[in-house]
């Protein structure tokens, strides 16, 4: 439960108003008035009716807080690994995020009968879901053609050849795609409803590194190959519980039309995501969250930060930023009406050999910090979480 340092505060109440738990956060308050019935549509109109209600809440809590996620924070940690109810945020606030990200690359490509981790990921989104919480899934998936890995961008034919139908490499991906099907739709929470998921797939595609980016398609080979795999998962594996979003790579000065790179369509993406990692150039993170905020109301799509943060929490001389969250996360914040900024992982390395971490564990030396950013009105973690499951009074979606 937060304590909140109220005079720390007080300049932000006018910004936005939030509770220290789930039971306080007030959805759509009834102020007596007649309320203009808010609509949503998904890619998926025959989505789940606890993923309309997800949809319906997403779009609710950003304009009441931030929801704060962290990359694999319930499947390991600096100093532990694979445990059951940990989380190196839990051990410094108290508190698990509001946000799961975990990548389902494994549970897909050709690691999946090899994988010692993808019995913990299954077990990590039912414990969140247990929770409340949200869970977000990116794919770092090998190369279906080459072997190599997601970083692999030596071919620039791997998607022409998966979308050539009846070929070895589109046999292969389907394959892929079957695989992650049968993992979404045997995912249902304790009532047997299937659990809502965001994914968001060919992540940070404005980048030249993986063998779906800029070099190695053509933006009409790109939107393609999105609009096939969403047709796919959906039309022919009966997939009804993603959200799928676009989540483009904007670490610099970024414009509206920056985020809209390959587009897909307003009818093939749910959530207007971006992977910001501006390190300390907050200008630019100020930027780039005020252009996405304008893109999710113009668009009426939800919108977060889907990876971002500092490798080891350090300032450009290399030293320790002991007050980054404060500075660097919490003031960009104010004011924006963004669901939610999702950290990457840290790295198991229980001998600290590297700086492979993006948030605070138990001895990191911002964690004093860290637990000023979770006071604040504006941060939403696990416990702060209305029903994100539940529907929402005057938010319908088709």
């Amino acid at each position: 439960m937060k304590q909140y340092h109220l005079l720390m505060f007080i300049p932000f109440l006018f910004v936005i108003a939030c509770s220290s738990s789930s039971d306080d956060i007030p959805v759509n308050p009834d102020n007596g008035d007649e309320k203009e019935i808010v609509e949503l549509k998904l890619v998926d109109s025959n989505s789940t009716n606890e993923t309309k209600a997800f949809y319906a809440n997403l779009w609710n809590t950003q304009s009441k807080g931030v929801m704060f996620g962290h990359h694999d924070d319930l499947i390991y940690g600096r100093n532990w690994y694979n445990k059951s109810g940990r989380s190196d945020i839990k051990d410094v606030c108290g508190d698990y995020p509001a946000v799961f990200s975990v990548d389902f690359a494994e549970i897909m490509d050709d690691r999946s009968e090899t994988s010692t981790l993808n019995e913990a990921r299954r077990r990590c989104i039912l414990e969140a879901r247990k929770r409340g919480e949200v869970i977000t899934a990116c794919c770092h998936l090998n190369n279906p053609l080459t072997g190599g890995d997601s970083w692999d961008n030596s071919n620039n034919q791997v998607v022409t050849q998966i979308l050539e139908d009846g070929s070895s490499v589109s046999s292969k991906y389907k394959g892929w795609l079957d695989k992650l099907a049968h993992f979404v739709n045997n995912l249902k929470d304790e009532n047997g409803a299937l659990i809502p998921i965001i994914f968001r797939p060919y992540h940070e595609h404005t980048q030249s590194w993986s063998w779906w980016g800029k070099s190695c398609t053509t933006a009409d080979e790109f939107i393609t190959f999105w609009q096939f795999t969403i047709n796919y998962l959906r039309d022919v594996k009966g997939v009804h519980n993603l959200v799928y979003a676009i989540s483009p790579q904007m670490d610099g000065m970024q414009s509206q039309s920056d985020i809209l790179f390959r587009w897909p369509g307003d009818d093939y993406v749910d959530f207007i995501g971006m992977d910001c990692y501006h390190g300390t150039y907050t200008d630019a993170f100020k930027n780039n969250l005020k252009n996405l905020e304008a893109l999710s109301k113009e668009k009426m799509k939800p919108c977060g930060v889907t990876e971002t943060g500092v490798e080891g929490i350090r300032k450009d001389d290399g030293s320790d930023y002991t007050d980054y969250w404060t500075k660097e996360m919490l003031s960009p914040i104010i004011g924006r009406e963004v669901s939610m900024i999702v950290l990457w992982r840290n790295k198991y390395d229980p001998q600290g050999q590297g700086y492979h971490f993006y948030a605070p564990f138990k001895g990191q030396a911002s964690t004093k910090n860290f637990v000023k950013f979770y006071q604040s009105y504006i941060t939403l973690f696990s416990d702060d979480l209305p029903d994100m499951y539940a529907p929402v009074e005057g938010i319908e979606v088709e």
